[in-house]
């Protein structure tokens, strides 16, 4: 999914652990590594060899928490803080409500380093064709699981319609938000773009 996840906790939930934060550490790493070479000479002109090389871990370490070079620019630690965010939130809540709530929040706590990181997240996403085919993969991982954390407080399940259409609305209205800050250059405006869209949602649609 589209990242507003912190790099160094998550940040509705407690302080990782060590080897966790280690292993969050290497992520950034490479992220870092890979996004300055592709800024100098090109996403598609980037082996991952090259990637290890600046992040100075080797390529089986590249792999082995990014199984492809997509997954460098398209995986994040966003969905497990969301999840229990949500799970943490009151069960009497209408579930569109806690999502604002939690998104708007995780958005809020967003440094500017990561606002920055995910500005060149969003430019290779709009502009590598082999990123754009991937995202699907990776918006059906987050809504499975938003599903599932959905039919846990209600008593359904994943697989009931209701449950699958409100995933699919909130999704999209999320990513909108996202790429309407992205395509009008004002990614600093993340939680007020998150805010109206799931706020819409809430309402309905004034059309």
């Amino acid at each position: 999914m589209i990242d507003m996840a912190s790099a160094h906790t998550t940040p509705t939930g407690p302080r990782p652990g060590l080897r966790e934060r280690k292993k969050i550490q290497t992520r950034q790493a490479i992220r870092r590594a890979a996004y300055r070479l592709f800024a100098e000479q090109g996403y598609d002109a980037t082996p991952v060899d090259r990637i290890a090389e600046a992040a100075d871990v080797s390529p089986s370490t590249v792999f082995r928490y990014f199984p492809t070079k997509e997954d460098i620019v398209l995986t994040d630690e966003y969905d497990a803080a969301m999840a229990a965010a949500v799970r943490d939130r009151p069960l009497d809540e209408p579930p569109v409500s806690s999502l604002r709530r939690v998104l708007i929040d995780m958005a809020r706590q967003l440094t500017d380093d990561e606002r920055e990181e995910m500005l060149t997240r969003l430019t290779l996403m709009r502009q590598v064709p082999a990123l754009r085919a991937r995202m699907g993969a990776g918006m059906t991982k987050t809504g499975i699981l938003l599903g599932e954390v959905l039919a846990e407080r209600s008593g359904r399940s994943p697989e009931d319609f209701e449950v699958r259409v409100l995933v699919g609305a909130v999704l999209g209205a999320l990513q909108e938000a996202v790429y309407h800050c992205f395509d009008h250059h004002r990614v600093e405006a993340m939680e007020d773009s998150v805010d109206r869209a799931l706020g819409m949602l809430a309402r309905g649609l004034p059309l």
